[in-house]
């Protein structure tokens, strides 16, 4: 049986079946901040980038691991597995992986590439359906093509809480910045083929909050949600009495947010 190394990327946090898990392999994100280069989740965790963020309005930015990072980690699995196979974030959004497959023409061990095209906690539960797979005796192509059906059933969204950080680093223009601040939007972002679109822009937070959990308990309603896997709410801590009551009926977790979304996504207020 072939010895398998699992790798994916830190916009995705471990759980602790897959933390326990020593067959898989993480390699952070790049997170930017004052010319200085930090690993998302080593040496920066989302706290101390929250606070810098809103105490010293820094600008912070996002990169994909290098090339060179991820080839020295798969030249180091090569000594230890016969295939590699690797997941990652939705290629749109990020170049990841680009970085994964080019670094897998660099070394000898065959390593498979999976794009998600989707972001967050649920790109760790197609890793764990490919695993299951996998580990059922699926090839690998019967496995990818499965686990590709499997993950078109997911749906992401995410409320905005700021637009400064969206403008500093560059992704709303001066006049889409002072007309959403001025008009107090609170966008909600949807994750549909692996790119990012706007679902609505509720005028401020309280009903941005509204909108989100109606349309929630909408689909719990008519029986299209049978599970949420990962809540990214406020920048640390539990969720509110709104989420705990609404997600009772189904198997649901809530996780503080990682800083390559805090970079994206800014502080509530």
């Amino acid at each position: 049986m072939e010895r398998i190394a699992w790798v994916t990327d830190s916009t995705g946090t471990l759980d602790e079946e897959l933390s326990l898990n020593e067959h898989v392999y993480v390699v952070p994100m790049v997170v930017i901040m004052d010319g200085k280069e930090y690993e998302d989740g080593v040496d920066l965790l989302p706290e101390e980038l929250y606070r810098r963020m809103s105490e010293e309005k820094i600008t912070a930015t996002t990169s994909q691991p290098s090339v060179g990072r991820f080839q020295e980690l798969y030249k180091e699995l090569e000594k230890r597995y016969d295939r590699i196979i690797a997941v990652h974030l939705s290629s749109e959004l990020s170049g990841t992986v680009s970085a994964s497959r080019q670094a897998a023409q660099m070394v000898t061990i065959p390593v498979d590439v999976f794009d998600t095209l989707l972001i967050s906690f649920p790109m760790l539960l197609i890793l764990k359906r490919l695993m299951h797979y996998i580990d059922n005796g699926d090839s690998i192509n019967e496995a990818f093509v499965k686990t590709r059906m499997y993950a078109d059933n997911h749906e992401t969204y995410v409320l905005i809480g700021s637009l400064d950080q969206l403008h500093r680093s560059g992704r709303l223009t001066n006049a889409q910045y002072i007309l959403g601040s001025l008009l107090s939007f609170k966008p909600i972002i949807s994750i549909e083929n692996g790119l990012l679109h706007t679902k609505s822009k509720p005028r401020n937070l309280k009903k941005a909050e509204k909108q989100i959990f109606t349309d929630f308990r909408r689909s719990v309603e008519a029986g299209k949600v049978k599970r949420v896997h990962h809540i990214i709410w406020r920048s640390v801590g539990a969720g509110t009495k709104m989420e705990k009551d609404d997600f009772r009926r189904i198997s649901s977790c809530v996780d503080p947010c990682i800083p390559t979304w805090e970079c994206h996504r800014g502080a509530y207020r």
